[in-house]
Parts: C-alpha cells; sequence; structure tokens
C-alpha cells in the first residue's frame, strides 16, 4: 500500500491482480486434486497408480504456484533506494541513477526511467488498480523530489 508524501519510504504491491489470482490458485489446486482422485475410476481401461494421482495433485500444485508468481511484485523506495521486484528478480537501483517515473499511456504498469533512453518496468503498479497506481505514483514522485531536494 503506498503511502503518505510525508512519510520516508513507499512501498507499493499490484491489487486487482491478487483478488484474481488467488482464488485462481486455489480452484487449480482443487480441480488437480478432484480429477487425481477420479482417476482410478475411468471406464476407458486405462489403469492409473496412485503415483499418476499424487503427479496430478503436484501439477496442480505448481500451476498454482505459477499463477501466485503474479501477486509477487513490488516496489520499496526509501531515501538510500528504490527497490523493484518483478515477478522474475529484484533489482536495486540508487536514486542517483534515476531520471523518474512514468506510466506511458496505454502501459499495463509503471516504469522508472533511467540514463540513456533506458527503463525498467515497475510491475508493482499496475494500470488496471486504478486510484491506487495514482496514489502510489503520487507518493513515488513525492519521495523523489524530497531525495533530490536533500
Amino acid at each position: 500500500m503506498p503511502v503518505s508524501s510525508e512519510s520516508t519510504s513507499v512501498e507499493a504491491r499490484p491489487q486487482k491482480i491478487r483478488r484474481i489470482a488467488i482464488p485462481a490458485a486455489i480452484v487449480l489446486v482443487i480441480v488437480f486434486t478432484f480429477v487425481a482422485v477420479q482417476l482410478k475410476n475411468t471406464p476407458t481401461g486405462a489403469y492409473f497408480r496412485v503415483s499418476d494421482q499424487v503427479a496430478m495433485v503436484g501439477l496442480g500444485i505448481l500451476l498454482a504456484l505459477g499463477v501466485l508468481r503474479f501477486t509477487f511484485p513490488r516496489l520499496y523506495a526509501d531515501a538510500d533506494k528504490v527497490e523493484v521486484r518483478n515477478i522474475i528478480g529484484t533489482t536495486r537501483y540508487e536514486w542517483d541513477t534515476i531520471q523518474g517515473f512514468s506510466f506511458p499511456d496505454g502501459a499495463p504498469w509503471a516504469r522508472l526511467e533511467l540514463p540513456d533512453d533506458e527503463y525498467a518496468p515497475v510491475m508493482a503498479i499496475q494500470a488496471n488498480d486504478g486510484d491506487y497506481a495514482i496514489k502510489a505514483m503520487r507518493d513515488l514522485r513525492a519521495l523523489q523530489r524530497s531525495v533530490e531536494a536533500d
């Protein structure tokens, strides 16, 4: 949740994706467990062993973990650094390398502007989060201004 601009840190996580991914992961585990239990009762003539049932449950768990990975992004910024954790990997940026933060039209998430026309995606601040994303960007920009003023 983004904190007020008077604070010395900002933390943001995607909101709407959490409300979708968590129930979807639960459904995946339930469905794959149900299918695993029903494997023994197939009229196809195929013979399924307990190991097949365990593998089916394991597959459901792996898929659920993959879906839950979309809830992983996070942004944490304080007076010393900006830490961006996306679906794969975490990167730490010092304030002197950051030129700004932007949210291009039509982009699904914000981005961190770096030197030499480079940028890094900030998947923690997503367009579909609406007012939450606006507040997070305002707080982040306010923190940047306070760091640059020091």
